[in-house]
């Protein structure tokens, strides 16, 4: 799995609070090759019972979306 160079780090904490899950944009180019961009961020709502998303990129060349706990390098992030 490869990562771009585009994991930047611009989707703000809400309050302070860090994201629970990362959105990643993933664009597969062949067999083995995946390209991940950080697109945005999500919150876990305080009663459990949903999840608010945040995305600093809407992707329109397909593709999928996927969300994944942070890395403990951007835990703090």
């Amino acid at each position: 799995m490869k990562r771009s160079s585009t994991n930047n780090r611009k989707t703000t904490s809400r309050q302070g609070v860090p994201p629970s899950l990362i959105a990643y944009h993933v664009v597969e180019r062949g067999e083995d090759k995946r390209f991940w961009t950080r697109i945005g961020a999500a919150w876990e709502h305080k009663d459990g019972e949903g999840i608010d998303l945040q995305l600093d990129l809407v992707p329109t060349s397909g593709g999928r979306i996927v969300l994944r706990a942070p890395r403990e390098d951007e835990a703090g992030a």
